[in-house]
């Protein structure tokens, strides 16, 4: 109960903070979150993508090899 009243008082009683946030903030702000995203996605390409690729790379190699030696 003594936190609903103390929530409740300060949700009454705001006074305005006069801030300002222009435009530059909200385009830092969707910067970041892409930049964090495509980092994120290209992180995950690289786990995913590479080992892949080498193995098909060394799959391939085998069945030259073997095509050679016959």
């Amino acid at each position: 109960m003594n936190k609903f009243l103390f929530f409740l008082f300060f949700l009454l009683f705001i006074t305005p903070s006069y801030a300002y946030l222009g435009p530059g903030m909200g385009g830092g702000v969707i910067a970041a979150i892409l930049g964090f995203l495509g980092a994120f996605l290209l992180a995950l390409w690289a786990v995913l993508y590479y080992p892949i690729k080498r193995a098909l790379k060394n799959k391939k190699d085998k069945k030259s090899d073997l095509n050679d030696s016959l």
